[in-house]
């Protein structure tokens, strides 16, 4: 819920183009309630100056954990994260998401997308939104619109979505008895109490570096919002204050999405700078 306090921020974004220095500026009031954080955007080396760079501001709850009944998997832990993008960019932008979480403390190491999934978002809209007053999106239907800018000195217009996630190593009913077997050697997501989950979406910045033998094609990264969260307690009785939040950074990180490079030179597309080459 959105509370009373509330901030100023001055998004500035310098932007080098054609050698001269251009700062997009937008002003918002930022309302932050109850165990939610705002990240706003930042800048990073691999920027590309000359590309029209975009970032939406983020806030977010900590992780939370909550039991449903899911058809054809019986009751579950669903992992989930609330959160709100706000458009500062001073144009429309579409926000599609790609939320990734990532365990960092186990011997198999577990990488989940998120999921749709339409019984759990019920569950947390009664949690997060009992009357229905954010609209709570997943990360498809999150895109169906782009996301309204905020004008200057107004009221920040958020969007509001939730990431969903489920530990599919966890055993099912209907799983046959080799399946449980071969699950139950496998490392679960509930014994993990250091994890990270990656938000990709937040901006059009893309990079593209030297390809990795045996590829040939350039890897492709994108501007990654990570967010880095300790568990304390046991997988035994997780509860969700007991997740806590460390810190966040901005980064380049491989994308899933495929992207067609433009190898256009006379159409200034492509622009080499050392050994990275920076899509515009």
């Amino acid at each position: 819920m959105v509370g009373s306090t509330s901030r100023w921020i001055v998004l500035a974004l310098a932007v080098l183009c054609g050698g001269s220095l251009a700062v997009l500026s937008q002003t918002a009031q930022i309302q932050v309630g109850p165990n939610e954080r705002h990240v706003k955007p930042e800048i990073n080396p691999q920027d590309n100056a000359n590309r029209k760079l975009w970032v939406l501001d983020f806030k977010f709850k900590d992780p939370r954990l909550i039991k449903v009944d899911i058809p054809g998997r019986g009751q579950r832990v669903v992992w989930y994260l609330w959160y709100q993008v706000i458009n500062n960019t001073g144009q429309q932008v579409t926000f599609i998401p790609d939320f990734e979480l990532v365990t960092h403390d186990l011997k198999e190491p577990i990488t989940l997308q998120d999921q749709i999934l339409p019984t759990a978002q019920d569950a947390i809209a009664l949690e997060e939104d009992k009357n229905g007053y954010y609209k709570i999106k997943n990360s498809v239907t999150i895109s169906a619109e782009p996301i309204p800018p905020t004008l200057p000195k107004s009221v920040s217009r958020a969007v509001t979505g939730v990431a969903m996630w489920v530990d599919p190593n966890e055993i099912n009913p209907d799983d046959d008895e080799v399946t449980k077997a071969a699950k139950k050697k496998r490392p679960k997501l509930a014994e993990s109490n250091h994890y990270s989950i990656f938000v990709a979406g937040l901006s059009n910045g893309w990079s593209a570096t030297d390809p990795v033998a045996p590829d040939k094609d350039p890897v492709i990264r994108r501007k990654t919002l990570q967010l880095v969260f300790q568990r304390v307690g046991d997988q035994y009785n997780m509860k969700s204050e007991e997740i806590r939040f460390r810190k966040h950074d901005w980064l380049y990180r491989a994308s899933r999405v495929a992207v067609k490079l433009p190898l256009d030179d006379k159409k200034g597309k492509e622009k080499e700078k050392g050994k990275d080459k920076v899509i515009e």
